[in-house]
Parts: structure tokens; sequence; C-alpha cells
């Protein structure tokens, strides 16, 4: 019985980690760039340098 609360315990703040990684990326604005995702792939990639 005392595993499953250890097991309880660790999935509860294994998600919480989870939850603050999201709202911090949220706030640093990862999540902000809307329009340029569907139209990347028609610009054409600069050349490499050999």
């Amino acid at each position: 019985m005392s595993v499953i609360f250890l097991l309880l315990i660790a999935s509860i703040t294994v998600a919480g980690l989870f939850l603050l990684a999201f709202l911090w990326s949220v706030k640093k604005g990862q999540f902000d760039d809307e329009q340029s995702p569907p139209v990347r792939m028609l610009f054409d990639d600069p050349p490499s340098q050999p």
C-alpha cells in the first residue's frame, strides 16, 4: 500500500513540474508566432557555404 502512495506522490510531482515548464514557456513567448509556421516551408533556405 505504501508503494501506491509513493508512486502517487511521484506522479503528481512530475505532472506539476511539466505544468510549471509549460507555463514558463508560455510566459516567455515560446508560442507567440502564429503566422509564419504555415508558410515557412514556402521560403527557400539560404545556400550553404562549402
